[in-house]
C-alpha cells in the first residue's frame, strides 16, 4: 500500500500544486493510502452558509437539493459548494486504516467526526438518503477519507451521534470566544439564536464575569424570547445585520459605546460592516460565518476609520471540540435545544 502526502496533495486533480481544499477537483478513489483512513459515513452536516445557498436557490426542494448536492460532489470529489467555497463536516464508522496512519489508538469500528472540513475531504455518496432542511443535516449511504494531517473527534457516549455532530461543527467558534473574551468586557453576538451564537453566548456570558455583559443581536422578534428562556445574554437587540448603520444606532443607544468583542456567527453575506461598525478600535471582531468577504471586511474597516483588529474564523484551535461538548453537557436547557432541533 503505497504512502501518501500526509496534507492530501496526492489526491488533488486540479490545479496541481494546491492543497485539497485550494483544488478545484480531488480524486474521491476510495482505496486508501498506507496514511489514510476511510470512512463509512453515516451524516453530512453541510456548513450553515452553504445549506442556505443551495436551499434558497432550490427552493426548499428536497429532490432539486438532492440532485445539486450530488452534482457538486461528482464534479469536485468533494462536498464543496463553488458558491460559497465552505464544505461542513461529517459523522461516520471507521471502515479501514492505513498502517501507517499516526493514530494507533483509532479502531474499526469506531464513531467518529471530522474536524476538518468537506471542502478538503474525499468523498463518495452512493445514495441520499434523507435531507433535514432545518437542521441543515444530510443523511448518506456513502464513504470518504480522512488525511493523515486530519483531526477528528470520537463521538462520546453520553450524548446522541447528530446532536454531537451538530455541536463539533460549530466547536471553533465557542472556544475561540473562550480565548478572545475577557472579565469585565462587553461582547456582541451577531446571529445570537443559532446553533454556533448560543453556544458562543453561553461561553462569553461565562467569561465575562458580573462586571461584563453580552449583548445577542437577532433578525427577528420571535427569537427575543427565545433567547432569553436560554438565559445566554444580557441584552438583547433585534437588527438586520445587513443594516450596519442601524445595528450600530441600535447598539450605541443600548451601550451608549462600541462593544469589546463582536463574534459574528451569521450565515448571510454583506454582514461584515456590522460588526467593524459596533465595536472599539482597540477592540476584537472575529468572523465565524463562512459567508463572510475578508475583503469587504478589510476594505470597509479602513473606509471608516476602524483599527479593529479582525480574525479570521478558524474552525479550529486546540481543544475546540472538549469545550464545546462540554458546554452541552453543562447546560441543560441548550442540551435540550440541540436534542429538540439534532435529537
Amino acid at each position: 500500500m503505497e504512502k501518501g502526502c500526509r496534507f492530501g496533495t496526492h489526491r488533488v486533480i486540479e490545479p496541481i500544486g494546491v492543497l485539497p481544499q485550494a483544488a478545484v477537483k480531488i480524486d474521491n478513489n476510495m482505496n486508501i493510502r498506507s496514511n489514510e483512513v476511510l470512512i463509512d459515513v453515516i451524516t453530512l452536516n453541510i456548513d450553515s452558509a452553504s445549506f442556505t445557498q443551495i436551499k434558497n436557490i432550490c427552493d426548499s426542494d428536497k429532490e432539486k437539493m438532492e440532485v445539486m448536492i450530488l452534482s457538486i460532489v461528482s464534479e469536485r470529489g468533494k462536498m464543496q459548494n463553488p458558491v460559497t467555497g465552505s464544505g461542513g463536516m461529517l459523522i461516520g464508522k471507521v471502515k479501514e486504516i492505513g498502517n501507517d496512519f499516526p493514530d494507533k489508538e483509532l479502531q474499526v469500528g469506531d464513531i467518529i467526526a471530522t474536524l476538518v472540513s468537506l471542502s478538503l475531504t474525499p468523498l463518495c455518496i452512493n445514495k441520499i438518503t434523507d435531507i433535514k432542511l432545518d437542521n441543515d443535516q444530510v443523511d448518506i449511504v456513502g464513504e470518504a477519507i480522512l488525511f493523515e494531517s486530519g483531526i477528528y473527534a470520537k463521538v462520546p457516549d453520553d450524548l446522541p451521534n447528530k446532536l454531537a455532530l451538530a455541536a463539533l461543527d460549530v466547536a471553533g467558534a465557542p472556544a475561540q470566544t473562550d480565548k478572545l473574551v475577557k472579565n469585565g468586557d462587553t461582547v456582541a453576538i451577531i446571529g445570537a439564536a443559532g446553533k454556533s451564537g448560543v453556544l458562543c453566548c453561553y461561553q462569553a456570558k461565562k467569561k465575562v464575569g458580573a462586571t461584563g455583559k453580552v449583548i445577542g443581536i437577532v433578525p427577528f422578534e420571535e427569537q427575543v424570547e427565545y433567547l432569553k428562556d436560554l438565559n445566554v445574554t444580557d441584552e438583547i437587540i433585534v437588527a438586520d445585520a445587513t443594516k450596519a448603520v442601524d445595528v450600530y444606532e441600535k447598539v450605541m443607544e443600548l451601550n451608549k459605546e462600541q462593544v469589546d468583542v463582536t463574534i459574528n456567527v451569521v450565515n448571510v453575506p454583506n454582514c461584515e460592516m456590522s460588526a467593524i461598525l459596533i465595536t472599539k478600535d482597540t477592540g476584537v471582531v472575529y468572523f465565524f460565518s463562512m459567508a463572510t468577504s475578508f475583503t469587504k471586511a478589510a476594505l470597509g474597516a479602513e473606509g471608516v476609520g476602524s483599527d479593529v483588529t479582525m480574525i479570521v474564523g478558524n474552525g479550529y484551535t486546540k481543544n475546540h471540540a472538549e469545550l464545546t461538548l462540554n458546554l452541552i453537557r453543562e447546560s441543560s436547557k441548550i442540551r435540550k435545544l440541540f436534542e429538540d432541533i439534532y435529537g
